[in-house]
C-alpha cells in the first residue's frame, strides 16, 4: 500500500472545525480588500494561495523521503520564491513591498536582492526530466492574477493558510471535503458567467454506471473543475491492493483538458488535494486538434464528461472537423472528438472504449449536422443507454433539459435502452437548496445490470429512429423518445424544451444560410 505522508511530529493537527474556521477567517479578510468582487474574485485568490502552501509541504515532505532513500532532491520551486522562503514567517514581508513582490517582473525578493517577481517567476518554470509539476505550476500561474490591492491584508491571509498543515494526510482528506464545498461555491458564482458544473450526483452516478478499471485510462476533455476525474481517481483507489497498483493510479490513469485558467488551477488543486500527486490534465482547448490525427496512441478506455454546450467555436477549430459535420455547437464537436477518442476492440481492450456523456435536450433531435453525427455514432458505434434527466438538474444556472448518452466501441447500435429519471415523489423541481441527490440513482443503478422494461424503462430499435427520404439520403436522426409506459402526458411541450427546439432550428437556418453562401461563392468563381 501507499506510504502515508507523514507529519511533522513538531506540527500540531488542525480539526476540520478550526480548518472552516480559517478558511471562514480569510475570506471575511478579503471582503474589505477594495481589489476583489465577491466570491468569484475571492475563492480563486484564496486558490492560489493554498496551492503554493500545498506544494511547499508536499516537497518538505518529499525531501525527506529523498533523503531517507540516500537521493538527492531539487524542488519544482527553489528559493527563495518557496512558501517557506517568504510567506511562513508572520512578521515577513507586507504591504506594498509585498504587492511589488507577487505582481511585478522585476522586484527586491525577500533574500534583499532583486530579480524577478514571484509570479513571473512561477509563470516561466519549465519541465525537466520527464517531472511534468514545473509545467503544471508555470501554466496555473499564467492564468491567475493578484486583484488584492492590500498587501497587509493579504499578509493576513497568508499568515491564516500557514495554519493549514498539508503534511498531514487526515487534514488532507478533510480539507479535501472542505474545498469541494468551495467548488460548489464556486460553481454558484460562475452559474452567472455561463458556466455549470455537473452536480456530484450526476457524476458520481456516471463514474457506477461506467465502472473504471485499474489499468484502464480514464479522460474528461473538459474537466472543469475535475469533478469527473476526481471521482473516477477515489473509484480506482479502492481497487489498489499493492505499490504497483498504486503506481499505475498515479502515473497512467487520469487525464484530463481544460482550456479556461480558473477552472484549470482548480482542477489541479482539487486533484491535488484528493491525492493525485502529478495531475495530467493539459491545459488548453481539446477540440483544438484535427481529428483525423487522433490515433491509437492518442485513445484511451473511459470517457467521463459534461462538455460545454449553448457556446460557439471559431471557424479555425471548426476546420479541424469533417466538411460535412463541421458547426459553431461546441458540444456536437466534443461528441465527435469523444468518439474520435475511445481505444478501437483489439488487443489489450477486447470491447474497445466506452462513454459517458451529458448532452442538452437539443442534441436529441437535432437536423442537420447534428443529424449526421447522430448517425454515425449510431453505425460506428454502440449507443446502449440514453438517462433522460428531470427538469431542473441544473437548476438554477440553465433550464435546459439534459440527457445521459451511454456508448462504446463494440460494434453498431442495434438497441436503444431509455431509462426516465423521475423526480423524488411530491417534487416538481429541483433547485440550489434542495438539488438531486446520489441516493435517487439507486433505482436506476440496479436496473443498469439487469435490464426490463418498467414504468421508467424502455428500448426502441436504432433503425426507428433514422429517417431517410426515398433517395436514401438522411433526413432525421430523432432520439427524442418519450417514455411509452408512463401515465399519458399533456400535448405541448414545457417552455424550456420549446426554447431550446427554437434555438437548434435557428442555429440549423445559420447552418443552412452559410452553406447557399458557400454555393454562391463557388458559382461566381467559376
Amino acid at each position: 500500500m501507499a506510504k502515508k505522508r507523514t507529519s511533522r511530529t513538531d506540527t500540531p493537527k488542525t480539526t476540520a472545525q478550526q480548518l472552516g474556521s480559517l478558511v471562514k477567517s480569510a475570506r471575511d479578510i478579503m471582503r474589505k480588500d477594495r481589489g476583489l468582487n465577491g466570491d468569484l474574485d475571492r475563492l480563486p485568490m484564496l486558490t492560489w494561495v493554498m496551492f503554493l502552501k500545498f506544494l511547499d509541504d508536499l516537497e518538505q515532505s518529499e525531501e525527506v523521503e529523498s533523503k531517507l532513500a540516500g537521493k538527492k532532491y531539487r524542488s519544482a520551486i527553489e528559493a527563495p520564491y518557496r512558501w517557506r522562503d517568504w510567506a511562513a514567517k508572520k512578521d515577513g514581508v507586507t504591504g506594498e513591498e509585498l504587492i511589488r513582490f507577487i505582481n511585478n517582473d522585476e522586484a527586491v525578493r525577500p533574500d534583499g536582492n532583486r530579480g524577478p517577481g514571484l509570479f513571473a517567476c512561477l509563470r516561466s518554470l519549465q519541465g525537466r526530466n520527464g517531472d511534468g509539476r514545473r509545467d503544471v505550476i508555470a501554466n496555473v500561474f499564467r492564468g491567475v492574477t493578484n486583484r488584492m490591492v492590500s498587501g497587509y491584508l493579504l499578509r493576513d491571509v497568508i499568515n491564516l493558510v500557514d495554519g493549514i498543515h498539508f503534511s498531514s494526510a487526515e487534514e488532507m482528506h478533510t480539507l479535501g471535503h472542505l474545498y469541494e464545498s468551495m467548488l460548489r461555491e464556486m460553481r454558484d458564482a460562475a452559474g452567472d458567467s455561463g458556466e455549470f458544473y455537473t452536480p456530484r450526483p450526476v457524476v458520481r452516478f456516471m463514474v457506477e454506471a461506467l465502472d473504471p478499471q485499474l489499468g484502464e485510462t480514464i479522460l474528461d476533455p473538459a474537466c472543469g473543475t475535475a469533478g469527473f476525474l476526481v471521482e473516477s481517481y477515489t473509484h480506482l483507489e479502492k481497487q489498489c491492493k499493492t505499490v504497483e497498483h498504486l503506481k499505475v493510479l498515479q502515473e497512467r490513469s487520469i487525464f484530463g483538458g481544460e482550456a479556461k485558467p480558473l477552472p484549470y488551477m482548480l482542477a489541479q488543486m482539487n486533484l491535488l488535494l484528493h491525492g493525485l500527486r502529478s495531475p495530467r490534465v493539459a491545459y488548453g482547448n481539446s477540440l483544438a486538434v484535427k481529428l483525423t490525427e487522433i490515433g491509437h496512441k492518442n485513445r484511451v478506455d473511459v470517457i467521463l464528461t459534461n462538455p460545454p454546450f449553448g457556446g460557439e467555436e471559431e471557424a479555425g477549430i471548426r476546420g479541424n472537423f469533417p466538411a460535412d459535420k463541421q458547426t459553431s455547437e461546441t458540444a456536437l464537436l466534443f461528441l465527435q472528438l469523444i468518439m474520435r477518442k475511445l481505444k478501437r476492440p483489439g488487443p489489450g481492450s477486447e470491447k474497445g472504449g466506452r462513454a459517458g456523456v451529458v448532452v442538452p435536450n437539443g442534441a436529441l433531435f437535432g437536423d442537420g449536422v447534428c443529424a449526421r453525427i447522430k448517425r454515425e455514432l449510431l453505425i460506428e458505434f454502440n449507443l446502449h443507454t440514453i438517462v433522460r434527466l428531470p427538469n431542473g438538474v441544473f437548476a438554477p444556472y440553465t433550464s435546459i433539459p439534459t440527457n445521459l448518452l451511454f456508448f462504446d466501441c463494440s460494434g453498431p447500435t442495434k438497441t436503444i435502452w431509455y431509462y426516465e429519471q423521475p423526480l423524488p415523489e411530491g417534487r416538481k423541481n429541483y433547485s440550489k437548496t434542495k438539488p438531486i441527490q446520489y441516493e435517487e440513482f439507486a433505482d436506476c443503478l440496479k436496473w443498469w445490470g439487469r435490464r426490463k422494461e418498467n414504468g421508467r424503462a424502455w428500448k426502441v430499435k436504432a433503425s426507428d429512429v433514422v429517417r431517410l427520404d426515398d433517395d436514401g439520403n438522411l433526413v432525421s436522426v430523432n432520439l427524442d423518445i418519450k417514455n411509452p409506459n408512463a401515465a399519458e402526458a399533456l400535448e405541448h411541450k414545457p417552455p424550456e424544451e420549446l426554447v431550446e427546439s427554437i434555438l437548434v432550428k435557428e442555429r440549423r437556418i445559420v447552418e443552412i444560410m452559410g452553406e447557399i453562401k458557400a454555393i454562391l461563392r463557388k458559382g461566381v468563381r467559376a
